[in-house]
Order: C-alpha cells, then sequence, then structure tokens
C-alpha cells in the first residue's frame, strides 16, 4: 500500500510540474513573438552549417581545455603503467621497472619519435606544468609512506654491522662518483654549474639504494624474517636516512653557491629536525597511544597528520632542502604504534601509488630523451656510467659485509640488494635536473644507470644461488619419507573449512606434522608494516581449527609478484605428494572480456614459448560459461607434478554424505579418495554414473574428475548451478599413498 501511495505521488508530481513547465515556455514563446526583438532573433538565428561549425569550435576547446588534457594525461599514463608494471611481472622484475619504462616510452624517446601527433596532443608543451606539480603531490605522499615504513627498532638491534655497511655503500660509491665527475664535468656540466656542485650531487647520485623496492625484494623471495633479509632491510634504512641528509647538504650548497654560505641553510635544518624530533614527535606519540586501539582514525586526526605533512614539507622546502626531505621526516616521526602507522600508510599509499606516482616515471620519461645519446662516445660514457656506479654500490656494499663477519653469498647478495636503485634514484636525478645541475644527455644516461641496476637485482641474486646453493635447499628432496600435503587458501574462513576438509579426507594421523598451509598475497598490494598483522588474520580461522583437531601444522604467509608460480614452485620444488586449493573467484570468466583476455595471455613469454615449440595450442580453449574455478587453480592442475584437488566451498560444514560422479572411464581413481573419507570420517559415500540436480542438494560433497568437470562446464551442463561443495580431483600415477 505504501508503494503504490509513493508511485501516484510520484506521478502526480511529475505531471503537475511538467504541465507548468511546458505552460511557461508556451506563454514565453509568444510573449517573443509579440516583442521587436522578434526580428533581431530571427535575422540572427544561424544556419545549420554555421551552427555546426560552432559545435566543432566548441567541441575542439573542450578537448584542448588545460583541466581535460590533465585527466587525459592521467588516464593514459595510469593504463599505460600499470599494463608495463604487469608485463614485467611477468618476466620477474619490480612493478616500479614496468612502469619507469612506460615513463620512458610515453616520452621523446619513443612515442615522440613515431607518434609525434599523439606525443604533442597528449602531453603539450604548456600542460607539462600542471603535470609536473601534481606528480610533486604524489612524490610527497609516497615519501611521507616510505618514512613511515622505515622501522627504528629493527635498525637498533643490527645498528653496528648495518651502519659500517650503509656508510661504507654510500662513502664508496660517492668518492667514485666525484672522481667520474672530474672526466665529465668539462665536456656534460652546465655551463653555469660550478665543479663542486657537480661532483657533490655525481657522488650522492651515485650512493642512492632504492629502500622500497629492496624491501619488496625481500618480501617476495621470502627473506622478510632471515638475518639476511633483516640485515639488507635495516642497511637499507639506514642507507635512505644517511642519503636523504646528505642530499640536503647537498641541496643546499648548490643553492647557496658556497659552502660558508650553505652553513646558515644546514644550520636551520638541523634546527627543524630536532624541532621535529623532540616537540613533534613526542606530540605524535602521545596522539598515536590515545589511538592505539582503534579500527579508524577520525577526520580530526587525519587532518592534524596532514597538516604536520605539509608544514614540515613546507618548512623544508623554504629552508632550501627540498620539500621531499621534510615529507621524509614527517614520516619518520609519525606514531611508533604500528596499527596506526597501518591505518594511515592504508589511506595514502593507494593514491600515491596507483594515481599519482606513475605521473613522476611519465614525467620523468618526457624529460628523458634517449635520442640525444647519438653517438659512440657517448653511449662508451654511459657505459662507463653504469660501470661505476655497479663497482661502488655493489662492490662498497659486499666488501663490508665480508668485512663484518657474513658469508660471501651473503655480502654477495646484500651487494645486489643495495645496487638497487629504482624510484629512489629517479627523485634524486630529478631534484638535480630542475636545480640545473644534470644536463639532457647526463639526465638519459642517469636513467638507463638507474633502471639497469634495479633490473639486474633478481638476476643477480638468482645467479648467487646458483653459484652458492644452501645445503638445506640442496638436501630438501631427501628428507621426504611421509605423504605430504600443501594446503593454499585465499581467505582466511575459507582456509578453516579447508583444513576440515582436509581432516575429514586423510586424517589427523596422516596430517599431523606432514601438512603445510600457505598463504601467499600479491607483493605490491602489501607493506612492511602489515606483513605480520596481515599473516595473523590470514592463519587465525586455519590456525583455531588446527588446535580444535589437535593437529600440528607449519604455516606460510609470503607476499610474491606471481601467486602461480610461487605455489608451483613451492609444490614442486619440495616434493608435495598432494596439493589442495581453492577455486578462487574469476572477475570475468565466461563472459565476453572474459574470452578476450584468455586470449591475450597467449604474449605472455612462458605461453609464447610454449606456443612456439608446440606444447601448447595456438590459442586457449574458450570457456562458454563460467567454471567456478579462477586460472590460477586451472594452472595448478596442468602443472603440479602430484595430485590437486581443487575446492569449491558452497557452505561446506562437513563431508558426511559424498556423492562420486563417474562419468568416465578413467574416473574410477575418485573411488581410492572416497574410501579415505569412509575410513576417516565415516562418511555415507554413494557413486553414480550420472547427475541428476534433484540428487545433488541431497549430499554435502561432490566428488568429481578434472576431466569430467572440464567436459560438463563446456556443454553447459543445467546440474551446475546445483551442486554442493565440490572437490575437484586430479589423480598423480606416482602417489603412493592412494
Amino acid at each position: 500500500m505504501k508503494g503504490k501511495r509513493s508511485l501516484v505521488f510520484y506521478l502526480a508530481i511529475i505531471a503537475v510540474f511538467g504541465t507548468a513547465i511546458y505552460t511557461v515556455l508556451l506563454q514565453g514563446k509568444i510573449l517573443q513573438q509579440s516583442s521587436d526583438k522578434h526580428a533581431r532573433v530571427a535575422a540572427s538565428r544561424p544556419s545549420l552549417d554555421t551552427s555546426f561549425h560552432s559545435f566543432k569550435q566548441a567541441f575542439s576547446g573542450n578537448l584542448t581545455h588545460p583541466l581535460a588534457i590533465l585527466i587525459l594525461q592521467i588516464i593514459a599514463i595510469v593504463l599505460v603503467a600499470r599494463l608495463f608494471g604487469f608485463l614485467f611481472n611477468k618476466i620477474g622484475q619490480p612493478t616500479v621497472i614496468g612502469e619507469i619504462v612506460a615513463g620512458i616510452v610515453l616520452g621523446p624517446s619513443v612515442v615522440g619519435i613515431f607518434l609525434p601527433e599523439v606525443s604533442h596532443f597528449l602531453f603539450p608543451a604548456p600542460s607539462l606544468p600542471n603535470l609536473q606539480f601534481l606528480s610533486q603531490v604524489g612524490l610527497i605522499l609516497f615519501m611521507f609512506v616510505i618514512g613511515m615504513e622505515l622501522d627504528l627498532d629493527v635498525m637498533k638491534k643490527q645498528a653496528h654491522g648495518a651502519i659500517v655497511i650503509s656508510h661504507a655503500s654510500i662513502i664508496i660509491p660517492y668518492t667514485m662518483g666525484m672522481v667520474l665527475a672530474y672526466f665529465l664535468y668539462t665536456r656534460f656540466a652546465p655551463a653555469n654549474i660550478s665543479f663542486i656542485s657537480f661532483a657533490l650531487f655525481m657522488g650522492i647520485a651515485m650512493s642512492i639504494t632504492a629502500f622500497p623496492v629492496l624491501a619488496r625484494i625481500i618480501q617476495e623471495r621470502g627473506l622478510t624474517k632471515s638475518p639476511l633479509g633483516i640485515l639488507a632491510i635495516t642497511c637499507a634504512a639506514a642507507d635512505d636516512i644517511t642519503a636523504w641528509c646528505l642530499l640536503a647538504v647537498v641541496i643546499a650548497i648548490v643553492k647557496a653557491g658556497a659552502l660558508v654560505s650553505a652553513l646558515f641553510t644546514i644550520s636551520l635544518a638541523i634546527a627543524y629536525v630536532f624541532l621535529m624530533l623532540l616537540v613533534v614527535k613526542p606530540f605524535l606519540e602521545r596522539l598515536g597511544n590515545i589511538y592505539a586501539n582503534r579500527e579508524m582514525v577520525s577526520k580530526p586526526v587525519m587532518a592534524i597528520v596532514f597538516i604536520v605533512l605539509l608544514l614540515s614539507s613546507y618548512c623544508t622546502e623554504i629552508i632550501g632542502i627540498h620539500a621531499l626531505f621534510g615529507a621524509f621526516l614527517a614520516g619518520v616521526v609519525m606514531p611508533s604504534n604500528l596499527k596506526f602507522r597501518r591505518i594511515l600508510v592504508d589511506k595514502v599509499e593507494d593514491v600515491s601509488v596507483v594515481l599519482l606516482l606513475p605521473l613522476f616515471f611519465v614525467f620523468t620519461g618526457l624529460r628523458t630523451q634517449i635520442g640525444l645519446l647519438t653517438e659512440g662516445h657517448l653511449w662508451l660514457t654511459c657505459g662507463w656510467v653504469i660501470l661505476v656506479a655497479v663497482a661502488g654500490k655493489f662492490g662498497g656494499s659486499t666488501l663490508a659485509a665480508r668485512v663484518v663477519g657474513q658469508s660471501w653469498k651473503d655480502s654477495l647478495s646484500i651487494g645486489a640488494l643495495m645496487n638497487t636503485r629504482g624510484l629512489m634514484e629517479l627523485i634524486v636525478l630529478n631534484i638535480g635536473y630542475d636545480l640545473g645541475i644534470l644536463s639532457p644527455q647526463v639526465f638519459a644516461m642517469m636513467v638507463l644507470m638507474a633502471l639497469l641496476t634495479t633490473f639486474m637485482t633478481g638476476p643477480a641474486l638468482d645467479f648467487i644461488n646458483w653459484l652458492m646453493p644452501d645445503k638445506n635447499a640442496a638436501d630438501a628432496g631427501k628428507r621426504k619419507k611421509t605423504y605430504r600435503l600443501l594446503l593454499s587458501f585465499g581467505s582466511a574462513q575459507t582456509g578453516g573449512k579447508m583444513l576440515a576438509l582436509a581432516n575429514q579426507m586423510f586424517g589427523r594421523e596422516i596430517l599431523n606434522n606432514n601438512l603445510t598451509a600457505i598463504n601467499l598475497t600479491y607483493n605490491a598490494d602489501i607493506t612492511p608494516l602489515q606483513i605480520q598483522e596481515f599473516e595473523k588474520k590470514s592463519f587465525k580461522e586455519i590456525n583455531a581449527e588446527a588446535e580444535r583437531l589437535n593437529i600440528r601444522i607449519e604455516t606460510r604467509y609470503k607476499p610474491v609478484k606471481d601467486i602461480q608460480r610461487a605455489i608451483l614452485r613451492i609444490t614442486n620444488k619440495e616434493a608435495y605428494d598432494f596439493l589442495l586449493v581453492d577455486a578462487g573467484k574469476s572477475l570475468f570468466k565466461g563472459t565476453f572480456i572474459g574470452n578476450i583476455l584468455e586470449a591475450t595471455k597467449l604474449l605472455y613469454p612462458e605461453n609464447l614459448f610454449e606456443t612456439l615449440v608446440g606444447n601448447k595450442k595456438l590459442l586457449p580453449q574458450l570457456m562458454p560459461v563460467d567454471d567456478m574455478m579462477d586460472e590460477k587453480a586451472k594452472r595448478f592442475i596442468e602443472d603440479a607434478q602430484c595430485g590437486v584437488g581443487v575446492f569449491i566451498d558452497r557452505d561446506f560444514k562437513n563431508a558426511q554424505r559424498l556423492l562420486v560422479l563417474l562419468l568416465e572411464d578413467e574416473d574410477q581413481h575418485l573411488l581410492g579418495y572416497s574410501q579415505q573419507f569412509e575410513e576417516h570420517y565415516q562418511s555415507q559415500v554413494v557413486t553414480s554414473t550420472v547427475a541428476d540436480k534433484e540428487q545433488l542438494s541431497a549430499f554435502d560433497l561432490l566428488l568429481i574428475s578434472n576431466k569430467s568437470w572440464g567436459k560438463a562446464v563446456y556443454k553447459k551442463c543445467p546440474w551446475l548451478e546445483h551442486i554442493p561443495s565440490t572437490l575437484i580431483i586430479k589423480h598423480a600415477d606416482q602417489n603412493g599413498f592412494l
């Protein structure tokens, strides 16, 4: 009744006021006709051609309006940066490398050469200042996050060795950079720049380490809690703080023009640092303690945080040591409470990293003119720049690590990690370019150096591990004596259900000490501050279920670049006998867009190689409907060298009533799995050679082979919509357990 009244009221309002509007327009037209203005209006009424021309002019003006251009630039930059980041992730490189390359591609070095009209339309010269200022805002937010991610407590634990390695990895490349500057100054330094400014800046540019990229490489390789990972993180953090302080001094000297004049700037900077540490930090610590146990930070508190950030950036900018140093220090003095910091990072990081930071990469790419390096001697000079950078940073860090007592393998690994420059190097180079210290040619050389030294980190670590393998890893295959299971899950709730399923399938005696539960997450979406909390939340349900069942399990939480590859690597390298995974959820599976995306996977390097050698079909098989299985689960079935069970959760509680579908002749192996349910959980097992939607509703769990499942999905069998919780089995002949 209430709904009908609302509808009648709505229709009455539309009718009454619509009639009123029409009446006003009609009377106005009569008024216009009776006025002498009508003749002038009619005389000046434009023709159709004139109107269309006016529309074209207005449309063209809208297209080139500064706001429209800026929005289009952001759209293009974010899309291209994410695409290149994704592609570089697929070849085992950090996302930031792909985003930097995307910036160079969109700049004059690629698009500017091959598509000059597109380049001029998308990045007209008058629009670049807007892009630069917006990218600077992104950098300020990013440096604020970097400051918060520094864990000073961890640094204290490894202070002695870390400080020695960190400072050696700065002073050695710094000195080599100044020596290089001596040979480059005459030919490559801008005319109005003194040698001391050029040399000091070349030194600092050679000694930077990219703390964010290094931290994510360590996470992806599972070294976060290892002595090597902790030492490398501590060295990078100490390196970051020292290098930024040195950079502030160098900027002060460059802007002042002389060391004596710079002393005033440096004195102000020191006073400012003490103010932040002794006055602002205690106030923020109190603020963090008040909000320590709250799930959210209120808007007034966030306003205080942003005011501190902006005031800090403003102060360092007017002092003369750059706003980015102020943003970094503002992050360092934020409350040490990890929960408070995590909330701040969550609020700031996505906007800065996903939306604004790619603008900086592209702006750097627009400045990087690789086309300037047209002659052989310029490329030879670029080679010397790269050689000095690698020798100074890699060699200095390795030597220092060996002196403080690290093994040769760990020393070389620390050298490779500290040689990572990435984004932090680009920030320093852009500061030098803005100050007029670096010429366009030197800037291009240094950007290429930053790219290469970051790109080589992963391969260098792989080569070191290959050259000096761990004894434990070499003997991993020899320790297998029992049936071992690997359980991989996405959400915490699913993990608990999957452990209950594994217990009903294999029994407590087999699972006890023989089951490893892993939860892997994409490393670009997690920061060091979040790891411990995310790990605790991820395993909350499965640990509670393990305690209830009295089962001892091993748990692993790990941020990785490629979840599929990581799980397969663990499964095959550690020789597990059975892999139990959740089916996951695919956003586009079974849709037109999904089929297009499926076809584009032919371009992935590994798929392209498999296709060329004949191991894969030219185009993947396109599923006409959503098969309720994510692409990761399908790949596990194809590539895992053991038995695989893919679990589709339909509110699973237990496997008391179990239906086994034997739709193919080779499905008889399912009977071995059903016998395990009977033995360990006393399940009531029913086998059937046909599937009926009425029959399915009577069961708690469906057991079906991967081959039968694939055929049923491709044929769009109607009973698929009525399945209970389902376990899709891929049987491996080498399984000795069943």
